[in-house]
């Protein structure tokens, strides 16, 4: 269904929208037919175990083969498939898709080699690489399922997914380059398999020449001299409905949740957005601004520009300081690049140390033509900066790790629509987006509410969680049944805009990463001294929020409070890693409750931010509160009386 320059309209838009979800076997259907299958489908939309859907079941296929070597049998061989950009080793290197082909291949068949076949799962602990790329295209060409772990993930949490999905083997490079550091993976690699039950049999290490890491004899395999003597592996097919990655989203420590992605669905799925959300066409540079380790680095780094045929950019360093705020505008000029996504803590950044856009003024940007901001609610001033200075369309749209793609978003491919500012604008074809109340009725547009999506969700998205299907229904199902529950509260508007709000739940979004402050809870609370503690998230110029700890002492306790507050500092790096921020606790002397003993964060984090709030009907004690404002103060937060309304 991709529209033509006499049929881009509102009406267009509205078409498909109410097509998607009166016929969605046609209209997905149609979209398949941009995918190569092995074999045909038997059924798009497979209800026969709800709410347990699948997509295509009966179909066949391969990733892979659709990312990397179509495009090659297609004439596109000698066309860029990757640039990689690192500003913190001063390296810029094209891989074109016959070389990509015949890399993924050669590690392809590197993991055969290795005992890694159909089914399998493989653990990536990489940096931004296009070794990254290559590593998952190499699980995906053999059918194994890949789960990558953001680099900057601590020890713990590590070994908490190697025993969740039980990997085969772990592919993971000799370190990461931050901008004033080398961060030494295999260490943090080798303590997470000696916290692990599951013992994966084998560890392949790509070496990067800033730091050679030590090998372990009968374990541990050098990547290039594995890629060099393997025997390439071709593309293996796979239904439609088997997995092809798992991605660890927000969990408490102990228990991760392993979301499932599927090969056709998402396949069809990411390849339809290129054309209809991004405007993106094949042969175009496109670049998402993430991580592999984030689900916008799998769908928009790797997949869906790679299902498109489009040149991806790998991106190592940062918005500013490497080596300044004209870093993004440096590569747009050079690689070409036509849309950009990123997250808004970027362009905070760099409107921080650069508001005039004066670094901007020094780049030809005139090919430039739309930038998507995603991973947290874009405050109207930051949008309004990008819009003023670069002078192209800014589109804010709202996903998550669960859904894979865009739930609600402007669909620059079909018709732009007015931008409202603080709104995601209109739900995507596939989703049928209400706003429930707790009586599991739909509220009135602009009233507040449970953002929710009736089911079925559209395919790309989780069918289930890794090995944890009664939790993937609790989770997600339970509260509202008949819809998922997304754990955002908002409105839609009389045009049908959504707007996201607020978490409903205990996870704050910190520079676009979704962080558990019940995790960080458990963290705190496993202190010696500490006898009860709370998390919040606290507003921040730069990153949206950042978490900020209260703990109680345990009687008798006598120690220096500032001695304390370091030790658990210390304890969350360690524990969840230096990607949760966790700089901030306070030591205060009781925690505000609610009779049933439930702590009261939401009124909490609106004393720190300064926001008006009304006095809980359910407190216990609300002369708790006056002394949470003054712990507050001392950090600089709270710093208007914000007395209850």
């Amino acid at each position: 269904m991709s529209p033509n320059a006499s049929t881009t309209t509102a009406e267009l838009f509205d078409r498909m929208h109410a097509r998607s979800l009166s016929d969605p076997d046609g209209f997905w259907a149609e979209a398949a037919k941009d995918i190569s299958w092995y074999k045909p489908w038997d059924k798009v939309l497979d209800d026969g175990s709800a709410p347990f859907y699948r997509w295509f079941t009966g179909g066949e296929l391969n990733t892979c083969y659709n990312a990397v070597d179509r495009h090659v049998e297609g004439g596109r061989g000698a066309q860029a498939a990757i640039i990689y950009d690192s500003p913190v080793t001063g390296t810029v290197q094209t891989i074109t898709y016959a070389e990509l082909q015949d890399q993924v291949a050669r590690f392809a068949g590197a993991l055969r080699a290795q005992g890694v076949e159909k089914g399998d799962r493989v653990l990536l602990y990489m940096p931004m690489i296009p070794q990254s790329l290559v590593a998952m295209l190499a699980c995906a060409r053999l059918g194994a399922v890949h789960s990558v772990v953001f680099g900057g993930f601590a020890p713990h949490e590590l070994a908490t997914r190697i025993d969740d999905a039980k990997p085969k083997a772990i592919v993971s490079a000799s370190c990461g380059i931050e901008p004033n550091r080398i961060v030494k993976y295999k260490p943090m690699l080798d303590a997470a398999i000696e916290q692990s039950s599951h013992k994966p049999a084998s560890i392949i290490i790509w070496q990067r020449p800033q730091e050679t890491a030590t090998l372990i004899a009968g374990r541990d395999v050098d990547w290039a001299e594995a890629a060099e003597r393997a025997e390439p592996a071709e593309c293996v097919a796979v239904k439609a409905t088997d997995p092809l990655y798992i991605l660890y989203t927000s969990g408490t420590t102990g228990q991760p949740k392993g979301v499932v992605r599927d090969n056709g669905g998402h396949a069809v799925a990411l390849r339809w957005t290129m054309t209809n959300i991004y405007g993106v066409k094949p042969g175009e540079v496109y670049w998402a601004a993430s991580d592999v380790g984030w689900v916008v680095g799998h769908s928009y780094i790797v997949y869906a520009p790679l299902l498109t045929g489009c040149t991806t950019v790998v991106f190592e360093g940062k918005p500013v300081g490497t080596p300044d705020p004209g870093t993004f505008w440096r590569v747009i000029e050079q690689h070409k690049v036509g849309t950009l996504f990123t997250a808004p803590t970027a362009f905070r950044a760099i409107k921080r140390e650069d508001p005039d856009a004066n670094f901007l003024k020094k780049y030809d940007l005139s090919h430039f033509r739309a930038l998507f901001l995603a991973g947290e609610r874009s405050d109207p001033d930051t949008l309004h900066w990008a819009e003023d200075n670069l002078k192209v369309p800014v589109i804010d749209h709202w996903w998550q790790t669960e859904t894979g793609w865009a739930i609600s978003g402007n669909p620059l491919g079909v018709h732009l629509f007015p931008i409202k500012y603080g709104s995601a604008t209109r739900p995507m074809p596939g989703w049928d987006v209400r706003v429930l109340n707790a009586e599991l009725k739909e509220v009135p547009r602009g009233d507040i509410g449970a953002i929710c999506v009736k089911l079925p969700l559209p395919p790309g998205t989780l069918p289930t969680l890794w090995n944890a299907d009664e939790r993937f229904k609790k989770s997600y199902l339970a509260d509202y049944p008949g819809y998922y529950q997304t754990g955002d509260a908002g409105f839609i508007d009389d045009d049908g805009y959504v707007y996201v709000m607020a978490r409903t739940d205990d996870i704050i979004n910190v520079a676009g990463h979704r962080l558990s402050t019940g995790a960080m809870e458990e963290v705190l609370s496993s202190h010696k001294d500490v006898a009860e503690c709370a998390v919040i998230g606290v507003a921040d110029d730069l990153k949206g929020q950042v978490p900020l700890g209260f703990v109680c002492l345990k009687a008798g306790v006598t120690r220096p409070h500032e001695e304390i507050v370091r030790e658990v500092v210390q304890l969350v790096r360690e524990q969840i890693g230096p990607v949760a921020d966790f700089k901030r606790a306070l030591v205060v002397d009781r925690l505000p409750k609610t009779r049933s003993g439930k702590i009261l964060r939401g009124t909490m984090q609106k004393i720190a931010d300064s926001q008006d709030y009304k006095m809980p009907a359910t407190i216990d004690d609300p002369g708790i509160l006056p002394e949470i404002a003054d712990a507050l103060k001392t950090l600089g937060y709270a710093t208007s009386s914000s007395l209850p309304a």
